[in-house]
């Protein structure tokens, strides 16, 4: 556990410089400043791989089961979407909100009390492996790195996350930027980000992304619930949240390609969205517990 703590230490750190190099570089407009910074995203995400990797060797099973393991792989994923949507779009700019969310993603795992950080054994009812999985890495001696439904489930639904908080920091961008586009003002700090239009299809990318993956994480999750309680589906916090933020998303998606909803009602949405995510995931650990709460 040390030592995936160590990673954390250097990782919160390279977030903070991270975030701190893309805002400098949206003030001051300076190229080295975006290099270096996407130089350091690539640092922190490598850092935070880390993270998972040290924490599954220490745990011996997958870092998806606790509150502090899930914030890290949000972070890995976020991380990892912004990466292509930069490579794709060269917006760097946009980096000065998302690698902020990054860090205060990573600041509130930081928070977290000691005994949510420790490394404990999967409970009976979390420990379930695909047999034919293992069977194909047990002449490796590599069976015990068998993944199951409990981590097929995690994963797809936080990188279903990520597309999320992706968009969510886009839609804050496009309501201030198109504020000052629809009243003809002009600032030269708003003006560094791209034009609202732009931004919005980023956004809707975003979410266009991130909804299949919620979508296999609910399905997974069912399946994994048959599993481990004996029902695709009890109506526990967890499940009725989540269908919730799929209901929102499936809307946003809906509105926008039958209705052509665009601009302010699909950023509106977008954020709301999104505080549903907040909501499912630290809300229902810990003032609605059940079944899945991390807490």
């Amino acid at each position: 556990m040390i030592l995936s703590l160590v990673f954390f230490t250097f990782s919160f750190a390279f977030y903070l410089i991270t975030a701190f190099l893309y805002l400098g570089h949206w003030v001051f407009k300076k190229k080295w400043l975006g290099q270096t910074a996407t130089a350091m995203c690539f640092v922190a995400l490598g850092s935070t791989t880390m993270i998972l990797i040290t924490r599954a060797s220490e745990s011996g099973h997958a870092p998806f089961s606790n509150l502090y393991e899930s914030m890290v792989l949000f972070v890995w994923a976020t991380n990892l979407g912004y990466l292509i949507m930069e490579y794709k779009h060269k917006f760097k700019v946009i980096g000065s909100v998302v690698m902020t969310l990054e860090f205060l993603a990573m600041l509130s795992a930081s928070l977290l009390p000691y005994r949510f950080k420790s490394v404990e054994p999967l409970n009976p009812a979390l420990q379930n492996k695909w047999h034919w999985l293992m069977s194909a890495l047990a002449p490796f001696g590599l069976e015990k790195y068998a993944i199951g439904w409990l981590d097929f489930h995690v994963f797809t639904t936080f990188v279903g996350y990520a597309g999320f908080a992706i968009a969510f920091g886009l839609s804050i961008i496009y309501l201030i930027k198109e504020r000052f586009e629809s009243g003809g003002r002009r600032n030269a700090f708003i003006d560094a980000f791209p034009d609202s239009r732009t931004i919005d299809e980023l956004s809707y990318r975003s979410i266009a992304w991130g909804f299949p993956f919620l979508a296999v994480g609910i399905v997974s999750g069912a399946v994994w619930a048959n599993y481990a309680w004996g029902t695709y589906w009890s109506w526990d916090p967890k499940e009725t949240w989540s269908l919730i933020t799929w209901f929102i998303y499936a809307a946003y998606l809906h509105a926008r390609v039958t209705r052509g909803w665009r601009g302010r009602r699909a950023a509106y949405l977008s954020i709301a969205g999104f505080l549903a995510v907040i909501f499912l995931y630290w809300g229902v650990s810990f003032i609605l517990p059940g079944l899945h709460a991390y807490a």
